[in-house]
């Protein structure tokens, strides 16, 4: 059956991301220039834009759907937005990693500087020993209290 155009994409991932969209609601649709626009990206523009193709039959369907999309009907409350308590916990590991690593960039160090031992004894004190004591319990070295 003929193919039409449903909508053109100024980006691959946008174009692709229709696609899926479409796919998951059941309108068989592809990308029409994409082998043409991932070998040399600044042909994208060249050409007008990546067109997002599907069958005649499916076609206002399918613009019903993406023009809905863009509208935002579809659109959900953030469902992965990390809870607070979390938040607080990746901080706590992303001040740990700095004292450890130092952050010294990519210059390769002779020695170790008196921060990097602070940060090594820090990581052991606040993990290795943590976890240590917490299998010697477990295989019963040390008896739970």
């Amino acid at each position: 059956m003929a193919q039409v155009e449903i909508a053109r994409f100024d980006d691959v991932y946008e174009a692709e991301l229709a696609v899926a969209f479409l796919a998951a609601h059941g309108v068989s649709a592809q990308v029409a220039d994409r082998g043409l626009a991932t070998i040399d990206p600044l042909l994208q523009r060249a050409v007008g834009g990546l067109r997002v193709m599907a069958e005649a039959r499916d076609g206002p369907r399918a613009r019903d759907l993406l023009a809905r999309a863009k509208a935002g009907e579809f659109a959900e409350e953030d469902a992965d937005a990390i809870p607070e308590q979390e938040t607080a916990g990746s901080t706590g590991v992303a001040v740990l990693s700095a004292l450890a690593g130092g952050f010294s960039g990519t210059r390769r160090l002779r020695r170790l500087r008196p921060v990097h031992w602070i940060g090594l004894g820090l990581v052991i004190l606040l993990f290795v020993v943590p976890w240590l004591f917490h299998w010697l319990t477990r295989l019963g070295f040390i008896p739970a209290g």
